[in-house]
């Protein structure tokens, strides 16, 4: 059976060596030339009959081959003079069964002008990289301080002052509170009050990580630990956050197997890379926050108990937004700045109808809802006022309708007046009230479905089920 090499025609390897290397010449142990290429004798202005069976030296200017089959000692990126200007050059000793038989030149760049061509390609992509290398130390800063944490409610008062208060200390912190409540924000203002703010924080969504990935990313690994890895290795998020503060976003999304290591990495004060020997040790200050019940999960089986008690040191509850309602204009002020400068406009207000319309929202979507509504406001602006016209249509028709029904039947109520006969079957009713909730999650999670899953607590499986039967798309 022919092998691979036998297989390739003779006449072949003529075109292949050229495709492979532009120029390129061999010589025998005494320097005599036994191979040249085209390429390579048009650069030296002869041909390759009469550069054959010729010294080397006699045919390059300046060539050192002649040496390198007599040493056998290669010499790699060597400037070489010739026609006037130097080109890079390349030269390898030939060793077949042991024995040096000659020696293999190639030519990496004709001439200063090429390489610094190379050169400038290769800069632009160095600087490329020293750009996002920046960008990248930059996002380890915390972006938020507490003024920027809006609200004079009593529960969200508290909640700020006890994040102040604890901001120095050393000691886990753990947010509850729901998706969209504003816990990334906290643990930046904390990082931010805190003795390590001029040092990294390092933010790790738990809930986004595959978990075959979640080990090398959190503890990095070696040299070598598997397949694909970098050479050289990689740091994990620990080791980047060194001296630093860590926040594990949704960390009861964290898997059972991933919690035990966590929890020896807290108490060791060191990690262990994938794939290393050696424990590496790491000072940080951990940041967790879910809107999941721990407690529960715990009674469950599917949190830890011991990791809980480990990140819940400080516990610290972030109000939902329906129960700091008087804080709704002061928010939605300051996001309507924030976006003014975004849109390049100025002197955006809310009208008292909108702001009577907030108020009667529930946000199962939080202050993440809310700036999602005054955003898709300003997209369709046309003055400087927000009016009804200018809300999602859910807020503007669904909301009045709901309330109008429920002050209906409780003023039929109030007076004793019989409710009329055209009520519907209860099943029909939940499940309007069903498909309109589904709906309203949607709209506050701007058609994500994850995610208004996530609102209305409920899995991703039974949710698609539900705007399958509802013919949700």
């Amino acid at each position: 059976m022919n092998s691979g090499m036998e297989a390739i025609p003779v006449d072949w390897y003529e075109q292949i060596i050229n495709l492979l290397a532009e120029r390129i010449v061999v010589t025998d142990r005494e320097g005599t030339i036994i191979y040249i290429n085209e390429a390579y004798c048009e650069f030296l202005g002869t041909t390759v009959e009469e550069a054959l069976s010729r010294p080397v030296q006699d045919v390059i200017e300046n060539s050192r081959m002649h040496i390198v089959a007599k040493t056998g000692h290669k010499e790699l990126d060597s400037l070489h003079p010739i026609n006037g200007s130097e080109m890079i050059a390349n030269r390898y000793p030939l060793v077949v069964d042991g024995k040096l038989v000659g020696a293999l030149g190639t030519v990496m760049f004709r001439s200063p002008e090429e390489w610094r061509m190379y050169k400038t390609k290769i800069q632009h992509l160095v600087e490329e990289l020293k750009y996002y290398k920046t960008k990248v130390e930059r996002e380890l800063t915390g972006k938020y301080y507490f003024h920027d944490l809006i609200g004079k409610s009593q529960p969200f008062l508290e909640a700020k002052q006890l994040a102040e208060r604890i901001s120095d200390s050393n000691s886990s912190v753990l947010l509850i509170g729901e998706s969209g409540t504003g816990k990334e924000l906290f643990a930046h203002a904390i990082h931010n009050h805190s003795i390590r703010s001029s040092l990294p924080l390092v933010a790790i969504n738990c809930a986004s990580i595959p978990e075959h990935l979640f080990e090398s990313e959190l503890f990095g690994y070696d040299d070598g630990a598997f397949t694909g890895a970098k050479k050289g290795g990689k740091k994990g998020q620990f080791e980047i956050a060194h001296n630093g503060t860590l926040f594990l976003d949704e960390v009861g999304e964290m898997p059972l197997s991933m919690q035990s290591k966590l929890l020896r990495v807290l108490q060791e004060k060191e990690v262990q890379r994938v794939g290393g020997q050696r424990s590496i040790p790491v000072d940080v200050r951990v940041i967790a926050a879910t809107n999941r019940n721990l407690e529960k999960m715990v009674n469950e089986g599917k949190f830890r108990q011991d990791l809980y008690y480990r990140l819940n040191v400080i516990k610290i509850e972030i109000p939902p937004l329906k129960k700091r309602k008087e804080d709704l204009k002061l928010i939605s002020l300051r996001l309507l700045q924030k976006m003014e400068r975004k849109f390049f406009r100025a002197g955006i207000e809310l009208s008292e109808e909108v702001q009577q319309r907030l108020i009667e929202h529930s946000w199962p979507g939080n202050i993440r809802e809310l700036e999602n509504v005054l955003e898709r406001a300003i997209n369709v602006l046309d003055g400087q006022t927000i009016e009804l016209s200018h809300l999602p249509l859910y807020l503007r028709d669904k909301e009045r309708q709901i309330s109008s029904e429920v002050d209906r039947i409780a003023s039929q109520e109030d007076t004793g007046n019989k409710i009329p006969s055209s009520i519907i079957p209860l099943k029909e009713k939940l499940a309007q009230v069903e498909k309109e909730a589904i709906l309203n999650a949607l709209a506050a999670a701007n058609g994500n479905k994850q995610k208004a899953a996530q609102l209305l607590e409920i899995g991703k499986t039974r949710f698609y089920e539900k705007c399958k039967l509802y013919n949700i798309k």
